[in-house]
């Protein structure tokens, strides 16, 4: 069952599976040899995770997002995760750091061969390491939960070398500014980090369905409160 979910996970991630796509249960069982309550258990993961939806009459869907959810979701992951970047106790320690330092470095190696599955789960890692360090386990949940909701919408960046390579850059500035003791820095990159996959799934949307959304519904995020 765990391998099921994981694997259509990066399947939505990496948007081999599109939003609105169906995923049906006999089709599921025949490519995982899984029993039907078991590939129901599977896509009530799923649900759970925000990657699908159920649709009364239709079955699972991978989950879609309008702008307006696209926008609310991203002010909440910033909100999250700059408020957890300032509550890092800085300076960090040396082993702390490398633990960071040897993520990064399977990650770099990923995104440089083209491995998404490493460059998927090295990035999920980074993140994790990274926002532990502010020793609040509740609101790493809260960033952990919100991220997964956001699978569908990184799907559209996750495949693209350009977006992989300033993910790569970022994580390494993040290092810096930790290793430099620079809070305002960190929290501004965490803040930048989140723009270009909301913002490249909200051009996709408008592009094919042009008329659900206005003109002006592309809202910026407010740029995170200095102290």
């Amino acid at each position: 069952m765990r391998m099921a979910v994981e694997t259509l996970e990066e399947d939505i991630a990496f948007g081999y599976m599109h939003p609105r796509e169906r995923l049906v249960e006999d089709e599921l069982r025949a490519r995982f040899g899984l029993k039907r309550h078991i590939v129901r258990q599977v896509l009530a993961e799923l649900e759970q995770m925000g990657l699908v939806e159920r649709k009364k009459n239709i079955g699972a869907l991978v989950k879609s997002y309008s702008v307006k959810e696209v926008i609310d979701l991203y002010i909440v992951r910033d909100i999250l995760e700059t408020n957890c970047a300032r509550q890092i106790a800085l300076p960090v320690a040396s082993e702390k750091l490398a633990e960071l330092e040897a993520i990064q470095q399977r990650h770099d190696d990923a995104v440089r061969d083209a491995n998404l599955h490493v460059a998927f789960r090295m990035n999920i890692a980074f993140h994790k390491v990274l926002f532990a360090l502010s020793d609040n386990p509740a609101l790493t949940e809260m960033i952990e939960l919100a991220a997964q909701r956001a699978h569908v919408i990184r799907s559209l960046s996750m495949v693209v070398p350009e977006y992989l390579e300033k993910s790569r850059r970022d994580h390494r500035q993040m290092i810096e500014a930790l290793r430099e003791g620079d809070r305002e820095r960190l929290v501004a990159l965490c803040h930048d980090h989140l723009l270009p996959s909301r913002d490249a799934y909200i051009e996709k949307y408008r592009r094919m369905a042009p008329q659900f959304e206005r003109a002006d519904a592309l809202l910026p995020l407010a740029h995170p409160p200095q102290d």
